[in-house]
């Protein structure tokens, strides 16, 4: 994975309590070594030592989390409304995607997945993270999203020639994920959001040379006709799932086939947004008929066991609910059935389990990254202590000190 470089060489961060999101039993008034990027001790005051040369951060009665993780992400997102910007320049993408990235990270998400982009732009943007030239999250990014044409998404393709070059070319530009546009969408002007436009040779096809390149694949989705064809063809994830089914989510589960459910998009608390970006009837219309089955989809996602891994669809850093839409969409999967430690989960260990990078993010252990959040309590209690966030570390770096909430250095 590609990180920031060093910054301090040794740093120790003393009086918190550390979390243990595999459900043990927290580590209290912890000491946590960090050398250069990443994790090199964690344990008791009384038992670890705090290296001569460091630099010592004192955040007493804190609890520390890893840094949050967002897997459905468009940092240059461009909705229908009256703050639609069309026939944008690249230059201004750039920008807007940096901006966003940036106030996404001091908002505790240290690692994102960008689930569709504009033109190859995210790849710029990430490398300009990945260097330190820029502050922001870990990207991981699909690229453009493509669909057929007429599809939810803006990179068209028909047939089997069309579709395999366009996955060839996200991934000669560096794409971990490919997205593909495999139901209609709420945001589309035309179409049905249960509809399955893909035929099956072309999501098979699309699949099979995302694999063979050894790069997964995921697809927007909230059609069981379509979810059927893009298990049975290997799919790795999808997202939304408004309309999806018992036993389509039984076989995900089977399958360990990842959802990622966006559910705070179709929530009441994400009209404050829409209103702020001038949504017309219609979109609001299709979101309230979408969220009232969307949400008890998500129930049965959780009382099946099908694997979670949050995201958000709205900006990670984005006013939901009076907090930020990452956070509201974790108090929604409490509220759906899972434990707070589930949630927490969902938003660390396990999407970075998705990755194939829980090895190096999403939980707080020696070799990991330091991808560290401090909140106020224990969020295995109360998932709410999210909200709380004071303090965020990437990589060993502080970004948000403490010192005033991050909401406010946005």
């Amino acid at each position: 994975m590609a990180s920031l470089p060093a910054w301090a060489a040794t740093v120790a961060l003393t009086g918190a309590n550390v979390v243990d999101i595999d459900g043990g039993a927290p580590v209290r008034n912890a000491v946590v070594v960090i050398e250069d990027e990443r994790i090199a001790a964690i344990g008791p005051a009384t038992t670890t030592p705090i290296p001569a040369d460091a630099t010592v951060i004192d955040l007493p009665g804190k609890w520390l989390i890893p840094g949050l993780m967002n897997m459905h992400v468009h940092l240059a997102l461009n909705l229908p409304g009256a703050a639609r910007v069309y026939n944008e320049s690249h230059e201004s993408i750039a920008l807007r995607m940096l901006d966003n990235a940036q106030k996404s990270l001091r908002s505790g998400v240290t690692t994102v997945r960008l689930t569709g982009a504009q033109e190859g732009i995210d790849f710029t943007v990430k490398k300009m993270i990945d260097n330190g030239t820029f502050e922001g999250p870990r990207i991981h990014t699909a690229g453009t999203s493509i669909v057929p044409t007429g599809g939810h998404g803006s990179y068209e393709v028909n047939g089997v020639a069309e579709i395999s070059r366009a996955v060839r070319e996200q991934i000669k530009q560096s794409a971990t994920w490919i997205k593909l546009g495999i139901s209609g969408g709420i945001s589309d002007t035309h179409g049905d959001i249960a509809a399955s436009p893909f035929t099956d040779d072309e999501l098979r096809t699309a699949i099979e040379v995302a694999h063979r390149n050894g790069v997964k694949v995921t697809g927007h989705n909230g059609s069981p006709i379509a979810a059927e064809v893009a298990i049975d063809a290997g799919i790795d994830g999808f997202e939304h799932g408004y309309y999806l089914t018992a036993p389509v989510l039984t076989k995900m589960k089977q399958k360990n086939i990842w959802l990622v459910p966006t559910i705070v998009v179709t929530q009441p608390g994400a009209r404050e947004f829409y209103k702020k970006i001038g949504s017309p009837d219609w979109y609001l219309d299709r979101v309230d008929t979408a969220g009232k089955t969307h949400f008890k989809t998500l129930q049965e996602a959780i009382r099946i066991g099908t694997p979670i891994a949050l995201g958000s669809d709205q900006y990670p850093w984005e006013p939901n609910s009076g907090t930020t839409a990452t956070i509201r969409e974790a108090e929604l999967y409490v509220q759906a059935g899972m434990t707070p430690l589930q949630a927490l989960r969902s938003g660390t260990i396990e999407s970075a389990r998705m990755l194939g990078v829980d090895n190096e993010v999403g939980a707080l252990r020696p070799g990991y990254f330091a991808d560290i959040v401090a909140v106020d309590a224990d969020p295995t209690a109360d998932i709410a202590a999210l909200r709380s966030i004071s303090f965020v570390m990437k990589g060993g770096k502080t970004i948000v000190d403490g010192a005033s909430p991050p909401q406010s250095q946005l």
